[in-house]
């Protein structure tokens, strides 16, 4: 454990040992922070808490900060699931960049409840795939999966911003940089904030 990090240790139901997890003074305000590129560890940490924080209070908000440059797309399909199992609504507040995967996980906010600094970026785009030196069978195998996760990730943008299914998947095409007035007009968030 590292030094000044507090850790608790929850048990999940059906597990014999419990599982380590970070606990401070900013979790308990219900204030999570998102502040690096999503991998599994990540991922992990973040579904962790709000299943933790869910279980305190499944009546009070939860505030996801983020300033991601994105990650991997399954850990962070499984922090979106794992946003609209929770109970409470998790606000989620754009500071800095949510890129790729980090506007996905924000778009994944309560409706209504999706904010962006006035200064924030936003990105949004289709996801990548390793396609570096495979067999070909390997490729098409791959290409498939990555056909599917592009159209989850799609069906969802459609879903969270009310944009048409075309529109969506037109800027998803590239690498599509917003203001957050602009993630605003696109449905990414719902507000943005006034100093």
């Amino acid at each position: 454990m590292p030094i000044g990090v507090p850790k608790v240790p929850f048990r999940t139901p059906g597990e014999q040992n419990p599982t380590w997890i970070d606990i401070n003074r900013l979790y308990r305000e219900r204030l999570i922070f998102l502040g690096q590129a999503i991998d599994s560890n990540v991922s992990n940490q973040l579904i962790g808490l709000f299943v933790y924080l869910s279980s305190e209070s499944d009546t009070k908000d939860l505030y996801l900060l983020i300033n991601s440059p994105g990650g991997w797309v399954i850990p962070g399909i499984a922090i979106y699931d794992t946003m609209q199992f929770v109970r409470p609504d998790i606000q989620t507040i754009c500071m800095g960049l949510a890129a790729s995967m980090g506007s996905f996980i924000l778009v994944g906010g309560a409706i209504t409840k999706r904010l962006a600094f006035p200064h924030a970026r936003v990105m949004i785009h289709q996801p990548a795939a390793g396609f570096y030196e495979a067999q070909t069978s390997e490729l098409i195998l791959e290409a498939e999966e990555l056909l599917k996760l592009r159209e989850i990730l799609t069906r969802v943008y459609v879903q969270r911003t009310g944009k048409p299914l075309w529109a969506v998947s037109e800027d998803m095409e590239r690498d599509t940089f917003m203001s957050a007035t602009e993630a605003q007009a696109h449905g990414i968030v719902d507000f943005v904030a006034v100093g």
